[in-house]
């Protein structure tokens, strides 16, 4: 059987939704959580396996709130981020306790993960027209193995009502492939625009029709050889006071883009984004829920 896999990023710390585990905080009217949306639609789309990114510790919970349930739907498998899984010849950093980022999550499915896969967070709603596009894109007939996609989502509709967030902002070309993705701060509303902390401290106005990433990516598997060179880089480079540092997706997939090594379509949704950043946001994102589901978007129970 042939695979079209789900790569699910959920070993975050969850420090901004007050240290508890935001990606298990129910949201759903029977207790479900976004993963639970989200597996309900890339299903729909024609996904039929999901790996989690998950900590060790947290194993026994996750499987007891979500695993053991999805996989009565779909294979799925797990991988543990640990700060230990490093490459040959490099051991982890003495007073690391901060995970080492979303692009040593992805290189930790290395060895589980051998066919085209999207990777998505664990904590955030992306819509169902997302993972349409990208399972598409993944099974067309592009043969090149270094193309890759994304979903290029609305600023607008990306925003937290309760505090700034950060979104990687894209540059692309009049045929939608990716030239840039910029990592920008603390961005808000504010009126019929939205305004961010430059490099400066001072703060520039972004438009609300900007695309920017949502760390919702489609790839082939010769990306975990392009994540092991650039974490061997990494590692190099860093200071022993850099306990802190991290090793980031859209960064990599930016340097990719620009050594020309990958090419990168952005796929355009305009389904509206939802997730926990921030504590405060659970009870719209509960509403939200609620409101797809009176919509018909979603049954009114998962199923077991």
């Amino acid at each position: 059987m042939s695979y079209t896999t789900l790569v699910i990023m959920a070993a975050g710390m969850g420090s901004r939704f007050g240290g508890g585990i935001k990606q298990l905080e129910p949201v759903g009217p029977n207790g479900e959580i976004i993963m639970d949306y989200s597996i309900y639609d890339a299903i729909d789309a024609g996904f039929n396996k999901v790996v989690f990114i998950i900590r060790k510790d947290l194993e026994k919970d996750f499987k007891e709130i979500i695993g053991k349930r999805i996989e009565k739907q779909l294979k799925v498998e797990y991988v543990f981020q640990n700060s230990d899984t490093l490459p040959e010849g490099f051991s982890t950093q003495e007073g690391r306790t901060k995970p080492w980022g979303t692009g040593h999550a992805v290189y930790c499915c290395k060895d589980i993960v051998k066919e085209p896969f999207a990777v998505i967070n664990a904590d955030d709603y992306y819509g169902k027209e997302a993972f349409k596009l990208l399972y598409n894109f993944l099974n067309s007939d592009i043969q090149d193995p270094y193309v890759y996609c994304m979903a290029g989502f609305v600023l607008g509709n990306t925003l937290s009502e309760n505090g700034a967030v950060t979104r990687g902002l894209c540059k692309t070309d009049n045929d939608g492939w990716l030239i840039d993705v910029v990592e920008t701060f603390g961005i808000v509303k504010e009126g019929d625009h939205a305004k961010a902390k430059g490099e400066d401290g001072t703060d520039k106005v972004v438009e609300l029709n900007s695309t920017v990433s949502m760390n919702m990516w489609g790839f082939k598997p010769t990306v975990f050889d392009e994540l092991e060179k650039g974490f061997i880089e990494f590692l190099s480079e860093l200071s022993p006071d850099d306990i802190k540092k991290e090793y980031l997706l859209p960064e990599v997939i930016g340097r990719l883009v620009n050594e020309k090594i990958a090419k990168v379509k952005v796929l355009k949704t305009n389904d509206r984004w939802f997730g926990v950043t921030y504590k405060e946001d659970k009870d719209s994102v509960v509403k939200s829920i609620r409101s797809l589901i009176e919509s018909g978007a979603y049954p009114s129970r998962n199923k077991e």
